[in-house]
């Protein structure tokens, strides 16, 4: 894999986005809550009179809501359509990927299995390479659990 990476970090670990999917990197203004929405929907941001979905990461991962630095920027992504701004806790720089994504080593656990396509070694050291529609459906719920299982 030679493509363009978007690096950034995720619950403390390093996370690649392929850059082709990046629509760009805005600073978060206001986001505005959104009633009734998962909790790994931080709002609803603007950009250029678009309005963007904005997800919490850290929780679409499933990971504890315990307080992380975050960025004050965002990641813009379109995914089926859709424009979604990606609260990380950090942006940090765009490489190039050197190889195709391997397995996710043991211990990282079951939330970044479902979530990354798997490990990839970049330019600065290894990633787990992203999947955004994985990602920005959040985590599993009981119920979605509970469907599956019928």
């Amino acid at each position: 894999m030679s493509a363009l990476l978007l690096m950034v970090q995720i619950g403390g670990r390093r996370c690649a986005i392929e850059a082709q999917d990046v629509k760009s990197v805005i600073d978060l203004g206001v986001i505005a809550p959104v009633p009734r929405a998962p909790s790994f929907i931080a709002g609803i941001t603007a950009l250029r009179s678009q309005a963007l979905t904005v997800i919490d990461c850290r929780l679409a991962m499933g990971l504890s809501d315990e307080v992380w630095p975050c960025d004050s920027r965002a990641a813009v992504v379109a995914v089926e359509g859709h424009s979604y701004a990606l609260m990380v806790d950090a942006i940090e720089d765009i490489t190039t990927g050197l190889s195709e994504p391997g397995q996710i080593p043991g211990g990282f656990g079951a939330q970044w299995s479902r979530a990354a396509d798997g490990m990839i070694e970049t330019g600065i050291g290894p990633a787990l390479l992203l999947n955004l529609p994985a990602l920005i459906v959040g985590p599993e719920t009981s119920i979605s659990r509970n469907v599956h299982a019928a």
